[in-house]
């Protein structure tokens, strides 16, 4: 019988548990499932160091998939010979959108039990930090930080009003970005730059349509969308992908970018940092993996 270490967030809501309940249920019906709750940093580490070869199902959002995958990483432990089972409970879950992982709890755990390994991608910057999905700069990364605030009344509608609120912070950043050591050139300063290894951000922004995390790419966006009427064209065509196709955003693809400049704030899988002048990430092909359904393999 499979045995799998399904690790929770103790800070889930009473909505939030019975849906993981109804996930675990699924789980123990065709496995051998022991249930670790993480509360605070140190805890995954105390899970993992008593997993006993068990398969890990994390059950959270990109966050939760991002600080697992460092702990890993970093215990040397990362390997797409041993992959994770991810059942989707975060505010956005936009790695899973990409995968085509199921969103629904219960569906995602069935998905977990008749999956096969996909290897993945990871991107890694100089401060040894990781990116499983995206990680953007400028007002995106702004608009995070406002919408951090305000997910717990507004769930999903966070993040469209955290926009709007950052809509009224800097215009733009002067920033030079560079992929494979080339300089993209771009007239004007910049509204956002995103390093993508997903497609999606914010709960299924497109933010790199054509990203795939199992490419040996990472994809790169930069905008400059500064203008109050540009910024809202921006904003409005990046729900569906389209905004990549404007005059004043530019798109390329490699295995390293360095952006540097203007000290500029960044989001990474929900994780926020910054300000920063300088940052560096790289592409690590087939670092890890996840066990996602053979049909409903979305990444391309």
């Amino acid at each position: 019988m499979r045995r799998l270490l399904v690790v929770t967030n103790a800070a889930a809501g009473s909505t939030d548990d019975d849906r993981v309940a109804a996930a675990i249920s699924v789980l123990e019906a065709a496995a051998d499932v022991r249930v670790e709750q993480c509360a605070e940093p140190g805890d995954l580490d105390r899970v993992l160091d008593g997993r006993q070869g068990r398969t890990v199902v994390l059950v959270g959002g990109d966050g939760s998939v991002h600080t697992a995958v460092a702990a890993l990483r970093r215990r040397g432990e990362l390997s797409p010979d041993q992959p994770l089972g991810l059942v989707p409970l975060g505010t956005g879950n936009d790695l899973a959108r990409t995968l085509g992982i199921p969103l629904e709890p219960a569906d995602a755990a069935r998905a977990v039990l008749d999956g096969s390994p996909h290897p993945l991608d990871l991107l890694v910057d100089d401060q040894d930090g990781v990116v499983v999905n995206v990680v953007h700069l400028g007002v995106g990364a702004e608009a995070a930080e406002k919408a951090t605030g305000l997910k717990d009344r507004l769930g999903k509608a966070a993040y469209p009003v955290g926009s709007v609120l950052a809509a009224a912070g800097p215009t733009g950043w002067d920033l030079r970005v560079e992929v494979d050591g080339s300089v993209v050139e771009v007239d004007g300063q910049a509204l956002m730059v995103a390093v993508a290894n997903g497609r999606t951000i914010g709960g299924g922004a497109e933010v790199a349509p054509e990203a795939a995390p199992d490419d040996g790419l990472l994809d790169v966006v930069v905008a400059t969308s500064t203008g109050p009427l540009a910024r809202l064209g921006f904003g409005v065509a990046l729900r569906e992908g389209e905004h990549v196709d404007r005059d004043d955003v530019t798109t390329r693809r490699g295995r390293t970018v360095t952006v540097s400049g203007a000290p500029f704030p960044l989001n990474a899988d929900g994780e926020l940092d910054g300000p920063v002048a300088s940052r560096t990430w790289r592409v690590e092909p087939a670092a890890w993996a996840l066990l996602v359904a053979t049909s409903s393999a979305g990444s391309g």
